[in-house]
């Protein structure tokens, strides 16, 4: 179960609550330490997971607050809720990269979405996967439409605590337009950002070459998958929940005179040196507890860790987790891509970036010492602005223009997803459908920004519109 997917008894908490955390939160960092000083870090063979996450919509295609009803219908383990009462989401449960792994990684996301889409359909719903509902209003991000789990409500009294009684400010700059200004005293604003998250385990060697590849790659994977332009009306960034999730909560990491600070949803503050432990130091060190609960779980599990990490919100996140022999785990949490347009996108954007990231981490020169991490940092947050039209600074020194540097790419992901021994057909078939995509410059932003032209500027029209094509199932670069 995901950190912040566990269940919480509390809202409030003492200032002894903190305390007990944080002292079994540094023994667990120890203990992490010493398995990977160790060697007792699993060396499992490459295994990927996913998690996404939906909206529900009515049929004027607004936001539809009902997910304690599909959860109820559907009454299964792997969909669960989200912050906002109009979100869900699917848990995939892993399987070994190799052989047709992915491709049946593939095949129980089609089959879990189909019945999250059928039982919508009974409640007078859709479920829509897309980065940000165009639909959705500052209105609709309101505490009456927070989620109905003690754990959301304890999210929102501690990040107002940690706020100081501060509104979030929210501003994106548009260039030629005045910027998007909005303020929120609660946490409603991350509801708006629905994600494709896909996880990648790979062998204890490998795990900071994969960790600090997976920063490497985020531009250029970014670049090809935006379907996030619009927020309240407004044409914005191309991935436009990247701005908007990482001013959502409005605090970073504790001010200690000897770094600087840090956000705690962003892209980091570094690379990895020795090891992945740095990123959990940095966690214990950098960022006050946000949910500090007395947790029964064993030591050996790591639950304060765990719970810790799930509140610090990096987009390459390390994760721990434990194998079926109850081995501890490393593993990456890739989170910069949106949710959308349809499964067959999503499956390629998946294959792309495992490709990628294990062509990097098993490169002779390592990227991260080809690509400062300031570079990499700023070409992320430009793929996210300008999409394929972005210029993105790559490890061979150059600036590239973005579609450009994503065909250049689709080789060596080719050839880390045969290093990984992935089926040669759903690799090939995910690496065409990308090269499709940039070929004909249409990913799900530029399609919602087409449409809308196209409905005068109709909202609901387009939103709609978009969900119909997303049922029919081809991928994005085929609508028109």
């Amino acid at each position: 179960m995901p950190a912040m997917g566990r269940d919480v008894d509390v809202e409030r908490f003492s200032q002894r609550d903190f305390a007990r955390f944080g002292e079994r939160l540094r023994a667990e960092t120890e203990l992490l330490h010493d398995l990977v000083e160790q060697g007792a870090i699993s060396s499992h063979a490459p295994v990927a997971g996913l998690e996404l996450e939906g909206w529900l919509v009515d049929g004027q295609g607004r936001p539809a607050p009902r997910n304690a009803e599909l959860l109820a219908a559907l009454g299964s383990p792997d969909v669960v809720t989200e912050l906002g009462r109009f979100n869900f989401e699917l848990n995939v449960p892993p399987r070994a990269v190799a052989g047709d792994g992915l491709a049946r990684l593939g095949a129980d996301l089609d089959a879990l979405w189909q019945r999250c889409r059928d039982a919508a359909r009974a409640l007078g719903m859709q479920a829509v996967a897309i980065g940000i509902l165009p639909t959705v209003t500052d209105a609709d991000l309101t505490l009456a439409n927070l989620s109905d789990r003690a754990r959301y409500r304890a999210l929102n009294t501690q990040v107002q605590r940690q706020r100081h009684g501060r509104p979030t400010r929210l501003e994106i700059e548009v260039a030629e337009q005045p910027p998007l200004v909005c303020e929120h005293r609660d946490v409603m604003l991350e509801s708006a950002a629905t994600s494709f998250q896909v996880h990648l385990q790979l062998p204890a060697a490998l795990a900071v070459r994969g960790y600090n590849a997976a920063l490497v790659a985020s531009a250029p994977l970014l670049a090809a998958c935006g379907n996030s332009p619009l927020l309240f009306g407004r044409r914005l960034w191309q991935e436009t929940r990247i701005p908007l999730f990482e001013q959502a909560l409005g605090i970073g990491s504790r001010e200690d005179g000897a770094h600087p600070p840090v956000a705690r949803v962003g892209f980091g503050s570094g690379y990895a040196g020795w090891s992945l432990v740095e990123c959990f130091r940095e966690n214990l060190e950098r960022f006050e507890p946000m949910l500090p609960l007395a947790l029964s779980e064993p030591p050996e599990r790591l639950p304060h860790l765990r719970l810790h990490n799930g509140t610090i919100w990096r987009w390459n996140r390390p994760l721990v987790g434990f194998d079926d022999d109850g081995r501890v785990h490393l593993r990456v949490e890739h989170r910069p891509l949106p949710a959308g347009p349809t499964v067959a996108d999503l499956m390629a954007e998946l294959a792309f970036a495992i490709g990628l990231v294990a062509a990097l981490a098993t490169d002779e020169t390592p990227p991260e010492a080809r690509l400062p991490f300031d570079s990499a940092a700023a070409s992320f947050h430009a793929a996210a602005r300008e999409g394929l039209d972005a210029t993105l600074r790559w490890i061979d020194g150059r600036d590239w223009h973005g579609a450009a540097l994503v065909s250049r790419l689709l080789e060596p992901a080719a050839d880390g997803l045969a290093r990984l021994g992935v089926d040669a057909a759903f690799a090939a078939r995910s690496l065409r459908l990308i090269e499709a995509r940039v070929a004909s410059r249409r990913t799900g932003a530029r399609w919602q920004v087409m449409a809308l032209d196209r409905r005068r500027g109709d909202l609901a029209a387009m939103t709609l519109d978009y969900a119909a094509r997303q049922a029919e199932g081809a991928p994005v670069h085929e609508w028109r």
